[in-house]
């Protein structure tokens, strides 16, 4: 399995930023893939996460209603929609894969349950 995040970059407060998570080399269709972020001097924060098989979707409390992860299954990728950036925003942001123990399991935003991680994309939210 290999991920690979991109579409970071340096953008100003209140702006928004697509991030995309390229997905290789999976074998079976019930997986979740989640999205993380890791601020200097702070843990890796769980933001959130889609699983391939039915598209359910779980978001932290953080970035509810600013961030939406949407699945596009024709090009094996995984998006993250951000809108109205803040500076404590500013992180490397990574994208990881859950073998989910079973089909109907949720996704968790929980970083120890992921198996695969893609390098990280700097997010700088600056004016």
């Amino acid at each position: 399995v290999q991920l690979q995040a991109s579409g970071g970059g340096l953008v100003q407060p209140g702006g928004s930023l697509r991030l995309s998570c390229q997905v290789t080399g999976v074998t079976r269709d019930y997986y979740a893939i989640g999205w993380f972020r890791q601020a200097p001097g702070q843990e890796r924060e769980g933001l959130s996460c889609v699983k391939n098989n039915d598209g359910s979707t779980s978001y932290t409390d953080s970035v509810k209603g600013r961030f939406t992860i949407s699945r596009d299954y024709a090009n094996n990728m995984v998006h993250l929609q951000m809108n109205s950036l803040e500076p404590e925003d500013t992180a490397v942001y990574y994208c990881a894969l859950d073998w989910i123990p079973r089909r109907w399991a949720p996704c968790r935003t929980v970083g120890a349950s992921y198996d695969s991680w893609g390098q990280g994309t700097q997010v700088t939210v600056s004016s």
